[in-house]
């Protein structure tokens, strides 16, 4: 799929946890991993509204898009 998800890079620079970042969003670990992991079709805008607000980020810095190469 040619959208990236970098979740655990984010997650990384601002030194938080899965669990922290599911406390605060209220969504479960394993779905915030599921997505992590790129293993979801689609997520919903408030969930990446939630996750945005909770790591002071764009949604740009947790979804990347990379065109595939024919």
């Amino acid at each position: 799929m040619p959208i990236i998800i970098r979740l655990d890079r984010v997650l990384a620079d601002r030194k938080m946890q899965l669990s922290e970042l599911s406390e605060k969003v209220d969504v479960s670990v394993v779905n915030l991993s599921k997505l992590k992991n790129g293993h979801v079709k689609a997520i919903r805008f408030s969930t990446l509204e939630a996750i945005c607000l909770a790591l002071e980020c764009q949604p740009g810095d947790i979804l990347e898009y990379e065109q595939a190469n024919d």
